[in-house]
């Protein structure tokens, strides 16, 4: 069996990792293409480096752009490997415009897409995400959905042709990788941090980011905080605090930081007292490692970790945020197989196969 697995973003590179493994594993031929829609080097090569995987087979360098000229020069790429690779499947993962392009390139030369993460669903159509995942989801001939509500999802849309639960992948990559982060990342030192007496936070939304008012409450929110936080600095949100001129209003509770490779992010996340974010994945690692989490959006996809009582969502309202600082989160009854039992890749592979 041959496949084609397209990835771009930091997220998608998580959750490739050990789908990877297995396919090659089980004597599987992968061909690995990079939309480049993630370049920076630590938003990328350094995923690649620490995670495994290896290195791309081409590397499309979209880079950033308006989302319908991104979409469409990812497109005309992939199109062209997949009529050159003629691949058994092709595998697309997530929600990024990369994922779209790899459903789009696959469906209209009629080769099996398999869509990994299908079925999330988070009811805000002003999400670029939310597009993607939906149209994904019905291009698709493989629905490979992490949690029992994704296939609740699908269902009610009509889909359940092809449609399995297999747990989530991003949960084996935290179960690979948590001892070797463990053994060789030294950020947690290198940072001067204690464990458990600092805040880690994470913004890259466009509606977190591009809004100056949004990105500025954000700031004073982090601000009015009286503990020591750590803010991995996404690419974006920098180019925006450097354009609104907000740098200068940073105190120095607030460390901004270079993004990070994901060892060392393993390891910020599991030391943190608390993580606030606008990550889907990070909701989700802060739930494994059993770290509360204040999620800085209206509505999540991960409704499981909103229910379990692990996570808040507060938006960016300056009284919720303060409030979830302070709040009593539960100490026990975390149940991690709300994603799977950590051997979702090899289902995905043994899928692909059938």
């Amino acid at each position: 069996m041959k496949v084609v697995t397209v990835v771009g973003a930091r997220p998608q590179f998580i959750k490739a990792a050990p789908v990877s493994k297995a396919l090659r594993k089980a004597g599987h031929t992968e061909f690995l293409l990079h939309t480049g829609q993630h370049y920076d080097h630590g938003m990328s090569q350094v995923f690649f480096e620490g995670l495994g995987l290896p290195a791309p087979d081409i590397n499309l360098d979209v880079r950033s752009g308006e989302h319908g000229a991104q979409t469409g020069r990812m497109l005309e790429g992939i199109e062209a490997v997949l009529l050159a690779e003629k691949p058994d499947w092709v595998v697309v993962y997530g929600d990024t415009n990369s994922t779209l392009a790899g459903a789009l390139a696959a469906v209209k030369i009629h080769i099996p897409l398999a869509h990994v993460e299908a079925g999330l669903r988070s009811h805000n159509r002003r999400m670029p995400e939310e597009h993607n995942r939906i149209l994904t989801d019905h291009c698709a001939d493989l629905l490979l959905c992490p949690t029992k509500t994704a296939v609740e999802n699908l269902t009610k849309e009509g889909l359940t042709r092809g449609v399995h639960e297999v747990g989530d992948p991003m949960y084996d990559a935290v179960l690979m990788f948590s001892q070797k982060a463990k053994e060789r990342s030294n950020i947690v030192k290198k940072l001067g941090l204690q464990r458990g007496c600092y805040i880690l936070v994470t913004i890259h939304r466009a509606y977190n980011t591009d809004d100056p008012a949004a990105l500025k409450t954000i700031l004073s929110v982090l601000q009015a905080v009286k503990e020591t936080i750590v803010f991995p600095v996404h690419p974006r949100t920098l180019q925006k605090l450097k354009e609104y001129d907000l740098e200068s209003s940073i105190q120095k509770n607030l460390f901004l930081i270079d993004p990070v490779d994901y060892l060392d992010m393993l390891m910020l996340e599991q030391n943190a007292r608390m993580i606030l974010t606008d990550s889907g994945g990070i909701q989700k690692e802060a739930y494994f490692f059993a770290v509360p989490c204040l999620t800085l959006r209206p509505e999540t996809e991960w409704v499981e970790t909103i229910q379990s009582g692990w996570n808040l969502l507060v938006g960016i309202d300056l009284e919720k945020i303060l409030g979830g600082l302070k709040h009593t989160f539960p100490l026990a009854d975390r149940q991690p197989e709300l994603f799977g039992n950590g051997h979702s890749a090899a289902t995905i592979v043994r899928l692909l196969g059938s």
